[in-house]
């Protein structure tokens, strides 16, 4: 399960760094696909594989479905990896989350989202969620 928030950047290259503690999780390989909110999931290949299978069961006559999966399979890249545990974020992904140095990396249970600093610190004075929205969502969905 990936927890936690790390702050971190990319180099030159396109490539972040993989937060210490998600490495093990990750393996060698992952998939990196368009998130919610304008941010980047990076899922395990295992994991991927089982939101996979979740897109396969959608109806295909439903155009708001197909979209979601196009969504999803359509910015997917698998991605590799290397020995230092970095990663290279594709050009188009980044253009999408609107990446360009400073990143927050997140956990968020099976996966881990990719943000733009500056991005998510506008979503989240956006999101305006206090203590007692907080409370009233953990009722509302039975947490």
């Amino acid at each position: 399960m990936f927890i936690g928030s790390y702050q971190n950047s990319i180099d030159v290259k396109s490539r972040m760094i993989i937060p210490a503690k998600y490495r093990d999780e990750l393996g060698l390989k992952c998939v990196i696909t368009k998130g919610i909110d304008k941010c980047l999931y990076i899922y395990p290949e295992n994991e991927w594989e089982a939101f996979a299978e979740k897109l396969k069961a959608l109806p295909k006559s439903d155009i708001k479905a197909r979209n979601f999966v196009r969504h999803f399979y359509g910015n997917a890249e698998v991605c590799e990896i290397d020995r230092q545990g970095r990663v290279t974020l594709p050009q188009v992904l980044r253009e999408y989350a609107g990446i360009s140095k400073e990143l927050m990396t997140m956990g968020n249970g099976e996966k881990i989202e990719v943000w733009d600093r500056d991005s998510l610190d506008a979503n989240e004075d956006t999101a305006g969620l206090d203590g007692s929205d907080i409370a009233a969502g953990m009722e509302q969905y039975g947490i």
